[in-house]
């Protein structure tokens, strides 16, 4: 089986296990997904199946779009809910505008180092299996981009939110930060992802609906979203049958249907996408990943 599926992942579960459970459900052992979401996070969850997992390269500089809630009052070894608090609980007094005011520092180009309790590795060693041994855990500041970040309203010591962030940041480092920068500790709460580059909630579908088709292949992959709208940035182009075989054999070959685009999609029919090909000059392009 070969798509991209997104699936409206729920909370409880880590993104290998929704990987894991679609192995079993398809039959298709190649899948990766695109970003991982913690397990107590929700929302839209990307994965690539079979010939497909060969596109990932191309979607890792996606944004990312969330709705979630902060509390006040005290951080969490791990920056959100599922943690263990790290140090006293205080009385959060604050109002929306004093959370408002602070939250206002964190848009635009940060640097944020990644949460000692993360995927991110440490001379080969995931950062997480350091900090659980009790290791000292020293990642390295990235810089994101924070492109929106709205605290929406107040509820007792809790602040709803939208974020908008780019590819590598932690929400809740921003929460852990937030904070840290009011004097009170916090920690994330709650996290839905509503947005995963050019897909939103409208094309995820739940697990047990996607678990109901087991073994029927053509209605998984009519769930899986149509080829032409993976990745927009990229146009499309349909190879005539010369063309196709000579990119097929990893020549070059002309494309009629020209763009000044450096890289373009390859399709076979309107809905068969085949590779990823890179413009030479003029109309040459050079095929860079291919799927038959």
């Amino acid at each position: 089986m070969n798509g991209l599926l997104v699936v409206d992942k729920p909370g409880g579960m880590t993104s290998h296990d929704v990987v894991s459970m679609l192995r079993k459900i398809t039959g298709e052992k190649s899948i990766g997904h695109l970003g991982t979401l913690d397990p107590m996070a929700t929302g839209v969850l990307p994965l690539l199946l079979g010939k497909f997992t060969r596109l990932a390269q191309y979607f890792s500089s996606a944004d990312k779009s969330y709705t979630g809630t902060i509390r006040f009052g005290f951080a969490t070894d791990t920056y959100d809910s599922d943690g263990e608090p790290a140090g006293q609980r205080v009385e959060a007094a604050l109002t929306l505008d004093d959370v408002r005011g602070v939250a206002s520092r964190f848009r635009g180009e940060i640097s944020q180092v990644p949460p000692p309790f993360s995927a991110k590795k440490i001379g080969g060693t995931p950062a997480y299996k350091m900090a659980r041994a009790g290791k000292p855990v020293e990642l390295k500041p990235v810089v994101i981009a924070i492109k929106c970040f709205e605290i929406v309203a107040m509820h007792g010591d809790e602040a709803a939110f939208s974020m908008t962030v780019s590819a590598g940041g932690y929400v809740r480092c921003v929460a852990h930060e937030l904070g840290t920068a009011l004097g009170c500790g916090a920690h994330l709460s709650s996290l839905r992802r509503t947005q995963a580059g050019a897909f939103g909630l409208e094309d995820a579908h739940a697990l047990e609906a996607i678990a109901s088709h087991a073994g029927d292949t053509a209605t998984l992959e009519a769930l899986c979203v149509h080829p032409r709208r993976l990745l927009p940035e990229i146009p499309s182009v349909t190879g005539d049958e010369f063309a196709l075989g000579r990119l097929r054999n990893g020549a070059q070959a002309n494309l009629p249907e020209f763009s000044q685009a450096q890289m373009v999609k390859i399709f076979a029919g309107q809905r068969e996408l085949v590779g990823i090909a890179r413009r030479v000059a003029g109309t040459l392009f050079q095929p860079v990943a291919w799927m038959v």
